[in-house]
Parts: C-alpha cells; structure tokens; sequence
C-alpha cells in the first residue's frame, strides 16, 4: 500500500479536516473518515508504551523487546509484520469503496493523533507520502478549547496541553524525517486555496482539478459523512476554504486576560526552534498576543455543541469515578445522551 498512503499530518483544530474535505474531492483521492489504524500499534510496547492498560505494560515491554531480539530479521520483520497487518486494513477499506463505484488510486489517512507517534509512522511506511499542515499555535489552541470545552482553557489544559504535545513533535519530524513531505500552512491554505491545492497535486504525482476547492458543490462530495472523526463544528457548514476563521482566536480572546495570560504561558513552554520550523516565529506570535484588546468588551460565550457538553461531562466523570469497564459503558451512554439533547 505504500505507493498509495498518503497521510496528512496535523495537530488537533490546525484545518486538517478542511483539507480533507479538499483533497478527497479529487477523483483520484479516497479519503475515509479518520481510522486511528497507526496508534494502537506504536503502543505494542517495543517502539512506545502505556501507562495503563488491562495488562501489565512493564513485563509487555520488556517481552516485546526480547521477542523482537530473537526475530531472525530483528526490528526489520517486526516491522513487517505490522505493515502485513495495516497494509490489509487499508486495502480492505480501499477494496470495499472501489466495489461501491469509486475510481480513486489513492487512499488519504487524516487522523491528527498520528502526530504523537511519527517516529513510528515513518518507520512503518518510509515510501508513502505525507503532507503536513500547520497553524498558527494560538488559533489551534483557540480552536481546540471554544470548540470542546465551552471556552474554558484552563480545564481544557489540564484535560490535554495540545500545543506542548504537538508542537515539538511535528516539529522534529518535520526536520528529521527521511519521508517525501510536502508542508501546507493554514494561513495560506484558505487565501489561495487553488494554488495550494495545484501545490499538493504536483507532490502528489495527479492532475490539479479545480472542482476540489470548492468541495461542498463537488457531486463527489455529496453522500459524504460530516458525523464520522474530525472537524464537527465549522467544515461541514463550508463549501470551500474561507478565511473567516484567520482572526476568530484574538476576537475570542478580547477583554479576557486571563485567557491572553494562559497564552503567553503556553508559548513560554515552547522552544523557538520548535516554533520556526512550525512556521512561526515567537516574536511575531508575541506581537500577535499584544494586539488583543484586553480593555474592550467580551466575545460572546461559544454556542454550547454537542461535543463541548460530552467533553465537559466526561471531565466530570472522570474526576469521580475509578477508569474501567463501568466507566467505559457510562461515557457511551453520556455520548449517546449528548448527542440526542443537541441534535
């Protein structure tokens, strides 16, 4: 499957799933909702672990090295073994589209949590091809807390600090890698939407069509699910990159200095280097952060969505109650409850 992976790299709320609303609107790119396939298996013990788990992660660990120790191929047929394994998920999933009409050679895998385990990713599948996209650290942060934590950061930093995790790792990988990649700034991405996209056709080795842009009037895009992983709150209601969301995080942040202080300390645990690669220096993103009005009126609270009421109960929960088996048949029925009140 490595001539036909594409993975699209992001963190969490950066326009991946803008841009996969784009790219699969090309006849020649398949792009499924996010299948978390690659996570899983970096956790296995031999390349990354878990902390907790229904059986013990030390001895799983240690075993895993020793099993791949006495491999004949080593680290190499462990490799692929696993690749055996994903290579026929996608292909299944590939195979099953193309009997339902689809004509595309290419299959787009969009799941932002890859970004944590690239590593691994790169190891797995050097040959295929990846795209990766960032966004100005702030408005990912932004986006991230007053799309599913109700505008709340400090709950939402202490459920997951995105920026300190993401950024450092897209990073490194960005400068590390030996993969073919082709990186995308948001920004750029939704002010000249057809340049971009003719940019990742040329990478991509396919003919630039101009129905991609405009995605919501593209006929392939019709019958496509906006309720499967990603972006629930803002693509689904486009039919083309805009660049309405470029100022949404300072209009969100006027008159909250508690939240413009939260930003200066996230950015104060980032490394400039880190920064540079990403595409942004920390004086212009500090010259950004002091632009905010702290002295004018507030923005109005985000509309409460399905997604921020589920993450706000669940924090809830979790504070409560003992993870296991109760608490996993207990967030179903929260999600479930969530999404019939809202809907």
């Amino acid at each position: 499957m490595q001539d036909q992976l594409v993975f699209l790299i992001g963190s969490p709320r950066s326009g991946s799933t803008l841009l996969s609303r784009v790219l699969g609107a090309h006849s020649a790119i398949f792009a499924p909702e996010e299948p978390h396939l690659i996570t899983p298996l970096a956790h296995l013990g031999y390349f990354e672990n878990v902390s907790e788990a229904p059986y013990d992660p030390i001895i799983t660990r240690q075993a895993a090295r020793v099993l791949v120790s006495a491999l004949p191929g080593g680290e190499s047929q462990y490799l692929d073994a696993l690749r055996a394994y994903t290579d026929a998920v996608y292909h299944g999933l590939f195979e099953a589209h193309q009997s339902r009409g689809g004509g595309e050679r290419l299959v787009l895998d969009k799941t932002p949590a890859y970004a944590l385990n690239l590593d691994f990713l790169a190891r797995l599948y050097p040959e295929a091809r990846y795209i990766v996209l960032t966004r100005h650290p702030i408005a990912v942060w932004s986006s991230f807390v007053d799309s599913f934590f109700d505008g709340d950061d400090s709950v939402a930093h202490a459920h997951n600090p995105l920026l300190e995790r993401y950024v450092p790792s897209i990073a490194r990988f960005i400068r590390t890698a030996k993969v073919p990649m082709h990186r995308v700034q948001y920004e750029n991405l939704v002010k000249e939407p057809e340049e971009n996209a003719r940019d990742i056709c040329t990478f991509l080795g396919i003919d630039y069509e101009p129905g991609m842009v405009d995605y919501g009037a593209n006929p392939k895009s019709r019958g496509v699910s906006t309720r499967g992983l990603g972006d629930p709150t803002n693509v689904a209601k486009q039919t083309r990159p805009t660049t309405s969301s470029l100022s949404k995080w300072a209009t969100a942040a006027t008159g909250r200095g508690e939240r413009v202080a939260l930003y200066q300390e996230i950015l104060a645990r980032l490394g400039d280097e880190d920064l540079e690669t990403w595409g942004y220096s920390r004086a212009q993103i500090i010259e950004d952060v002091g632009q905010i009005d702290l002295a004018g009126q507030r923005a109005p609270r985000p509309r409460l969505t399905r997604y921020a009421l589920e993450r706000k109960v669940l924090i809830g929960l979790r504070r409560r109650i003992a993870p296991g088996r109760a608490l996993g048949r207990l967030v179903r029925s929260v999600r479930e409850f969530c999404d019939v009140l809202l809907r």
